[in-house]
């Protein structure tokens, strides 16, 4: 599953929700392999990208957060409306 996962990747950035539908897997099965792939991949001529989950409301982006979950919640604004990070495996 990971290398359907990681094929899938290759692509354009998709989110868990996406990744979830093309692999046929629940979001939190797919976020679990997220996280090994993003560990496995730096050493192997590829690269582990994510462009991080912004607000909708204010435009704050979550640039340091190291969970790959969604955020609930704005930090500055406290909205619930959160857009997706989006995840992308780019060869070198």
């Amino acid at each position: 599953m990971r290398q359907e996962i990681r094929t899938f990747l290759g692509g354009s950035p998709a989110t868990t929700r996406e990744i979830s539908q093309a692999v046929r897997a629940s979001e939190k099965e797919v976020l679990e392999h997220l996280e090994h792939l993003e560990k496995s991949l730096s050493g192997k001529g590829s690269k582990f990208m994510v462009s991080p989950a912004e607000c909708e409301k204010c435009g704050f982006v979550f640039q340091k957060r190291k969970r790959l979950k969604k955020p609930g919640r704005c930090p500055l604004c406290r909205s619930t409306a959160v857009c997706e990070p989006l995840f992308s495996v780019r060869q070198h």
